[in-house]
């Protein structure tokens, strides 16, 4: 007697998997946050740093820290906004022209839903009905994410992006802030380095293993990227101090 459990065939999947593209999408954003926020930590690392290795006023560390927070995080937020709009505009436009050739050409599209289906390795009758059936429940939502890879009802969103970019960014900054200004003036500077190097190691891990990579070599990474920019502006505040300028 064959003991072998029966297939779910209700919709169960591997608890492990994400199979939701929406899921895949939030796991993208999270996983932005997490760099947006290891910008700010080495950015901001770096700029406190190098002050404090040319002076030992708390004031100028914490105004070239606040100014490089500021300016790091508009920045960011910018520079996310422009992009995701622009790749947001794209996706419109591609919509767009799926919906016109749909209206005007709908045998033609349902040949080439049938095509996009045999290509990835359904018989021609099996293929056909897929589309068929697509076609017949939302025509327009099975070209947009067979052909274009595409949610017509989840865009991406400029704004959120931006927010995301700027908020993420403005918590890493913190960090290195608070590092520099708390400890006593003789271990404002081992102490920031050594918050910063823990801190990059963390986000490091994080962003490997949303991204399903190997952690230690992401570790490894940013750990000496944030080191030798640290060391970089410190040498140049060490100059700065001792030349007076």
């Amino acid at each position: 007697m064959d003991d072998t459990p029966a297939a779910d065939t209700t919709g169960a999947t591997h608890p492990h998997e994400p199979h939701d593209a929406s899921l895949a999408s939030r796991l993208n954003w999270l996983r932005a946050g997490v760099l947006g926020a290891n910008d700010g930590i080495v950015s901001t690392a770096g700029l406190v740093v190098g002050v404090a290795a040319a002076s030992t006023e708390t004031d100028a560390i914490l105004t070239a820290g606040i100014a490089g927070l500021a300016a790091g995080a508009i920045s960011m937020a910018v520079g996310e906004y422009v992009s995701v709009s622009t790749q947001r505009d794209t996706e419109r436009a591609l919509l767009t022209k799926e919906r016109r050739e749909l209206a005007e050409e709908p045998e033609y599209e349902l040949a080439e839903l049938t095509q996009i289906y045999r290509d990835k390795g359904l018989s021609a009758e099996t293929a056909r009905v897929v589309a068929e059936e697509l076609t017949a429940h939302d025509a327009f939502a099975a070209h947009a994410e067979a052909e274009l890879g595409l949610d017509p009802h989840d865009l991406t969103n400029p704004w959120h992006a931006a927010l995301s970019s700027a908020v993420s960014f403005t918590l890493g900054a913190i960090l290195p802030i608070l590092a520099i200004l708390l400890p006593p003036t003789q271990w404002r500077i081992p102490v920031c380095f050594a918050a910063v190097l823990v801190a990059l190691a963390v986000t490091g891990s994080v962003s490997s293993r949303l991204g399903g990579s190997d952690p230690r070599r992401a570790v490894l990474r940013v750990v000496i990227g944030g080191a030798l920019a640290m060391a970089v502006t410190y040498g140049i505040g060490q100059l700065a101090g001792v030349s007076g300028l």
